[in-house]
């Protein structure tokens, strides 16, 4: 691996003083940065590294995915008509009908669409409710991006109720049926934690992840007060657990959390999944009681947009560390955190807040970039660029149409700039991407492999009836069409 000189370009660092540097120079020396300045201060003293000419292209941190799903890429668009009954269609078909190549080729699609759009790490939670029966299921999802050369975060834990959990599995080539205790899923979870967590030169770590952090209320929206009332058994057992894995490994952890969940959790003081080490989901609909819960714990929040009713800047006026998220790509959305952070902006601006002057684009680029890297405990090796830090960088050809004129970059990022616009990327100092071409493994190849296990999937989960496409003459029949969730094989 040839040390870096990037040369010439505009350079966001979001260092401490929030630097921009016109025809700035960025020398990475091994897998970190060495040093940034004009391209006049260090194009002499680093002439014996090899040059990357940024002229017309702008020099930026690697863009930072905190909360996402494996899986997502090969079910996209399923069941994206009737999107109140998608965890119904969904959830069975992660927990009966995917092999174990399923999870490597969606690592290969996943990967590839957040590499070409800049983003250098992302949080991949194993399925939409977390499965940790299989390790190898994470495994070949972390391989995948092992070879891609990216960061990532593998997200395993304990599913939601019901324990055990009935799952179906492939190994044989044969439908297999099992029902898993809490206690399988912690050693699953553990098994993974072991194999991964510090692999690939570091780049991969594990959060130990339930499904959330109180499962006996509603696990997707938010519960009323009359609905999340006490911790049960079930509830303080799972606390205590992950409470206890976490500390064996070292691992931090990450959940999801809707209204209600933070203050029932915040019963057991002793083990309540709340705390530094910890971001949570989503958090709809939370009362003022339970912001000042976070605030007060030092939980960390991860928002994706439109996010119904999340208080955004509630929690931020209370100190929350809070960052942008894409939540995975299914059923209709995508790996693209600058189109994300985008959508973010303009819901805060029009649907909630009705004021233009709220969340600035420099705050906003914030919430991908270093917000994002401290939910994750990371702030001190990604996040921005900074000297010492790792060399996480993307690199965006600013010549084009819809980006010009050439001022105001940060303003440009995020109300224009889109994915498709980043030319280079760098992961711990290797250039994995160079003039849009991926330069580690076989783009065609990866396609048709994801293609293939995702023909596959469909056929064993009879997911033809949720894949047809109605065409414009046809909505009224579809929307009135029942929409069944695919059962679990018979065996």
């Amino acid at each position: 691996m040839e040390d870096l000189l990037l040369l010439h370009g505009t350079i966001v660092t979001v260092d401490t003083e929030r630097r921009i540097i016109e025809d700035g120079a960025l020398a990475i020396s091994g897998d970190r940065i060495f040093e940034i300045g004009t391209a006049a201060e260090l194009a002499p003293r680093h002439a014996d590294k090899k040059v990357i000419d940024c002229r017309g292209k702008m020099i930026i941190p690697g863009l930072i995915d905190a909360h996402g799903h494996a899986g997502h890429t090969l079910i996209r668009s399923i069941a994206a008509d009737t999107n109140a009954l998608w965890m119904r269609v969904v959830t069975p078909t992660y927990y009966h009908y995917v092999t174990r190549d399923f999870w490597y080729a969606d690592g290969l699609v996943s990967g590839l669409e957040r590499l070409r759009a800049g983003v250098t790490t992302g949080a991949s939670i194993i399925t939409s409710m977390p499965r940790a029966d299989d390790p190898l299921f994470a495994i070949n999802h972390a391989r995948a991006y092992t070879e891609l050369g990216l960061r990532e975060i593998v997200c395993v834990g304990p599913s939601g109720l019901p324990w055990p959990h009935p799952v179906t599995r492939w190994e044989s080539g044969k439908p297999e049926r099992r029902n898993i205790a809490f206690e399988e899923m912690i050693e699953g979870s553990e098994a993974v934690i072991q194999t991964l967590n510090g692999s690939a030169d570091g780049r991969m770590s594990v959060f130990l992840t339930p499904f959330t952090i109180v499962p006996s209320v509603e696990p997707s929206n938010a519960s009323t007060p009359d609905q999340a009332v006490n911790l049960t058994d079930a509830d303080r057992m799972q606390a205590r657990r992950v409470r206890e894995t976490a500390r064996k490994w070292g691992v931090r952890i990450h959940s999801d959390a809707f209204a209600g969940q933070i203050r029932m959790a915040f019963q057991d003081k002793e083990n309540a999944l709340l705390g530094p080490d910890i971001h949570l989901q989503h958090c709809w609909g939370i009362s003022h009681e339970e912001m000042d819960i976070l605030a007060e714990t030092g939980t960390h929040v991860t928002h994706a947009p439109p996010g119904r009713s999340t208080p955004v800047l509630e929690m931020m006026a209370r100190g929350i560390s809070l960052a942008v998220t894409t939540d995975g790509v299914s059923p209709s959305r995508h790996f693209d955190m600058l189109q994300t952070a985008r959508l973010f902006q303009s819901t805060q601006h029009i649907l909630h807040n009705h004021d233009r002057y709220l969340l600035p684009p420099g705050k906003v680029f914030e919430m991908i970039t270093i917000d994002a890297a401290r939910v994750l405990g990371m702030e001190h090796e990604i996040g921005s660029l900074e000297a010492g830090k790792k060399a996480d960088i993307a690199i965006i050809d600013m010549r084009k149409p819809h980006l010009m004129p050439n001022w105001m970059p940060i303003h440009r990022l995020i109300h224009q700039v889109l994915g498709s616009d980043v030319d280079t990327v760098i992961v711990d100092g290797k250039v994995l991407m160079e003039g849009g071409k991926v330069l580690t493994t076989d783009v065609d190849a990866a396609l048709d492999f994801g293609q293939r296990e995702a023909l596959a999937l469909a056929d064993r989960a009879g997911l033809h009836a949720h894949m047809h496409d109605p065409g414009w003459g046809k909505l009224q029949r579809t929307f009135s069409e029942p929409v069944r969730p695919p059962e679990a094989p018979d065996c």
